[in-house]
C-alpha cells in the first residue's frame, strides 16, 4: 500500500572482444549502451529518483577523453542519460546505477556514479552502489584524522574518498616497483595501468565499513570490480561467456539481456568481489570472510521483480501459509468471502493465496463426497462442485492525485481517492471481504484511503492480510525506514503500555537503550525488543485497528500478518529479517535502532505526554 523506496540498482558490463567484434556481428557501435539500458531498464523498480551511467574506453592516446559519465534526476532519468549516448562514448567497459534515496538528501550532486579525477589514468576512480552505511561517522574521522578532507558528507562521498586514496596507493607501489625494475617513461604508465590490483584497495578500505552493500566501480585504466558485504545483506548476481561479463542487482534481469537461463547466472557470495583486469581475465575473490547469513528477506517480499523463479515461488507460498489464519479470522465461511489484492506487488502472494483457498475447498468438496455414504446424484455432485473461491479486483490504485489544494482537510480528502473500487462485486452486509499486501508499515495509507474505500463496498468484515510480518524495527541497510514512530505496530505498542499503565516500561528500555550505547559495537543488545515482550501479536493487531481505522467506519475490521516461522519457511535462503525481530546483522544496525528509540523519546514521547 504504501511506497518503500530503497536505494538502489546497479549494472555493469565488461565487454571482452575487440569493439569492432560487437558492430559486426551484432550490426551496431551501440552494442554495450542497448545492454546497460536493457539492464538498468529492468530494474526500474528500484530506483526513481535519478539515474547515471559511466563508460571506460580503453587503449586511447593522451588528450583524449577515456572515461565518461551521464547522470539526471527524475523518473525519466534512464531515458535522458542515454538521450546523451555519443559514438565517441563507446568503450569496453560500462557501470549504470538507479538511486533512491534513503537519507533525504537529494539533487544531482547525491546521484550516482561518484567520479574522482586523476591524470593518471590508473587513479581515476568512479563508483556506485546499492549500500547504506552504519558508521559513515567512524569511518569519516578516521580518514580526516589522515588529512583527507572530503567536500561532502554522505557514505557515498566518503567511500569515493577512502577508496581513492587507497588506490593511490595501489598506483604508488606499481610506480616504484616499475622503477625498481629499470622502467621509464610511458614503460612505466603502462606497468602501472597493466599490474593494479584491486583486490589490495578493497582489502585495505572495505573492512572499516558496517552496512549492507554491493560496490561497483570502474578505474580509468580498466580494472571492473564489484563487491558484497560480508553479511550478504545486498544482492548480486553475474554472467560471463567468451564475449561479456555482467552484473546486476536482480538475475532475471541477466537473464532477459543476455537470453539465458537461471543455471547461466551466478551470486556474489558475502564477502566476495567480482574482479575483471584492464586485460580481460575475470576473478572472483574472498575480499572479506563471511561474517553472517543474512540475505535481505524484504528483497524477497517486495523489492526485487517477481519474475525471479525462486522469488515467484516465495511469494506463492507466502501467500499460501496465510490460509489457516484467514479462516479463522473469516470464521469459515468461504461461500460468503470475496477474496483480492492491493496493487501491484502484492499479486503473487493472492495467487498463492487463492491457490491455498482451492486446496481447502477441494479437500472439503472430497470429505462431503465421502460422507454421502453412497454413489451421489447428479444433483448432489452439482450442490458440492459449485462451492468455488471468490476472487475479485476490489482495488484499483489510480494515478498520483495532485493535491493543489492546500487546507488539510481539502488535501486529505484528495488523498483518501487514491484508490477506487469495484463495486457490485459482493453481498452488503453479508460477504466478506479478504484483502492481502505485501507489508503494511506506517498505516497512513490504510487510515486516509483504504479502509474508507473498501467500506463502501459495506462488507460484513474487511480482514487486511500482510504477506510480510508485523514490521516493528527500523532498516539502515538502504530502505527508508529508519525512525521508530514511523511503524504502526510501534505506535500500537507504546498506546498498549500506556492503556495498560506500563509506562515503567519505556522508562527502563530508555535506560537500557542509554547504557547500551556506552557499550563497544560488539556488545551491545537491541533493548528496544523488549517493549513488544508483554503483548501478543493479536493484541497488537486489535491496537492497530483500533489506532487505524476512520471513526465514520463501522465495518468490523481484522488485520492478519504473515508469522516469522512462516517468513522463513518461504525464504529458506534469506534469513535478514531484522525489521521484524530487531536482530540486526551488524553492530551499527544495533547502534542506530538503539539510537533510534532514545530519539524518539527525547524528541517526540515527551511532547506527547506534556
Amino acid at each position: 500500500m504504501e511506497e518503500l523506496k530503497h536505494e538502489c540498482g546497479v549494472a555493469m558490463i565488461r565487454l571482452l572482444k575487440p569493439l569492432e567484434y560487437y558492430e559486426k556481428k551484432y550490426g551496431t557501435w551501440a552494442y554495450g549502451f542497448n545492454k546497460l539500458y536493457l539492464m538498468m531498464e529492468k530494474q526500474h523498480n528500484r530506483g526513481q529518483e535519478g539515474a547515471g551511467f559511466a563508460t571506460v574506453k580503453l587503449n586511447t592516446e593522451p588528450g583524449n577523453e577515456y572515461m565518461f559519465r551521464e547522470k539526471a534526476e527524475g523518473k525519466d532519468a534512464i531515458t535522458e542519460i542515454f538521450s546523451r549516448v555519443k559514438q565517441d562514448m563507446v568503450g569496453e567497459l560500462y557501470m549504470g546505477h538507479l538511486r533512491y534515496s534513503t537519507t533525504g538528501k537529494s539533487g544531482l550532486t547525491y546521484v550516482h556514479p561518484f567520479l574522482r579525477r586523476n591524470n593518471w589514468k590508473a587513479k581515476n576512480l568512479c563508483i556506485c552502489g546499492n549500500f547504506n552505511m552504519t558508521n559513515i561517522d567512524h569511518v569519516f574521522q578516521k580518514i580526516t584524522a589522515q588529512g583527507q578532507c572530503p567536500r561532502i558528507y554522505s557514505d557515498s562521498y566518503i567511500m569515493l574518498e577512502w577508496m581513492g586514496h587507497r588506490l593511490d596507493r595501489e598506483v604508488e607501489r606499481n610506480f616504484v616497483e616499475a622503477q625498481r625494475q629499470g622502467l621509464e617513461g610511458r614503460d612505466i604508465t603502462d606497468y602501472i595501468d597493466q599490474h593494479v590490483e584491486m583486490s589490495n584497495v578493497l582489502q585495505t578500505t572495505m573492512p572499516d565499513f558496517d552496512g549492507g552493500y554491493v560496490v561497483c566501480g570502474l578505474t580509468g585504466s580498466g580494472e571492473m570490480f564489484a563487491m558484497r558485504d560480508p553479511w550478504g545483506i545486498r544482492p548480486a548476481f553475474y554472467y560471463r561467456d567468451d564475449e561479456v561479463v555482467a552484473l546486476a542487482s536482480e538475475r532475471p534481469v541477466l537473464q532477459t539481456t543476455f537470453d539465458i537461463s537461471s543455471d547461466a547466472v551466478c551470486e556474489l557470495k558475502a564477502g566476495q568481489a567480482l574482479l575483471v583486469k584492464q586485460n580481460g581475465k575475470v576473478d572472483v575473490r574472498q575480499i572479506i570472510p563471511q561474517r553472517g547469513d543474512k540475505a535481505c528477506s524484504f528483497e524477497r517480499i517486495y523489492f526485487s521483480r517477481g519474475n525471479d523463479e525462486d522469488i515467484y515461488k516465495e511469494r506463492l507460498l507466502l501467500g499460501e501459509q496465510l490460509t489457516g489464519s484467514i479462516l479463522k479470522a473469516i470464521d469459515k465461511d468461504v461461500h460468503h468471502t470475496v477474496f483480492s489484492f492491493i496493487p501491484n506487488t502484492a499479486e503473487v502472494a493472492y495467487y498463492g493465496m487463492l491457490r491455498g483457498f482451492k486446496q481447502y475447498i477441494n479437500q472439503r468438496k472430497i470429505e462431503r463426497i465421502s460422507n454421502l455414504g453412497h454413489i451421489p446424484t447428479p444433483e448432489e455432485l452439482e450442490d458440492i462442485l459449485k462451492d468455488y473461491v471468490r476472487s475479485e479486483k476490489a482495488a484499483w490504485k489510480d494515478i498520483k492525485l495532485r493535491t493543489f489544494i492546500t487546507e488539510g482537510n481539502s488535501r486529505n480528502d484528495l488523498a483518501s481517492h487514491v484508490y477506487d473500487v469495484t463495486y457490485g462485486i459482493l453481498e452488503p452486509q453479508r460477504d466478506n471481504l479478504v484483502i492481502i499486501d505485501d507489508s503494511i508499515v506506517r498505516g497512513t495509507t490504510l487510515k486516509e484511503s483504504i479502509i474508507k474505500i473498501l467500506a463502501r463496498l459495506q462488507p460484513k468484515k474487511i480482514v487486511i492480510v500482510s504477506s510480510a510480518p508485523q514490521i516493528r524495527y527500523p532498516d539502515y541497510y538502504g530502505i527508508d525506514m529508519a525512525r521508530l514512530e514511523e511503524f504502526c505496530a510501534f505506535r500500537a505498542c507504546i498506546q498498549l503500555l500506556k492503556d495498560r499503565h506500563m509506562e515503567s516500561l519505556i522508562d527502563t528500555v530508555y535506560r537500557k537503550c542509554k547504557d547500551e550505547l556506552q557499550k563497544n559495537d560488539g556488545s551491545m543488545e537491541c533493548a528496544v525488543k523488549e517493549l513488544y515482550r508483554p503483548f501478543t501479536v493479536e493484541e497488537l493487531n486489535v491496537k492497530m485497528v483500533e489506532m487505524l481505522c476512520p471513526a465514520d467506519v463501522e465495518t468490523p475490521i481484522e488485520l492478519v500478518f504473515q508469522s516469522i516461522e512462516g517468513l522463513h519457511k518461504a525464504c529458506p535462503n534469506h534469513h535478514g529479517d531484522w525489521y521484524f525481530t530487531g536482530d540486526y546483522p551488524t553492530p551499527g544496525g544495533t547502534r542506530l535502532c538503539l539510537k533510534a528509540f532514545v530519539n524518539y523519546i527525547e524528541n517526540v514521547y515527551n511532547q506527547e505526554t506534556k
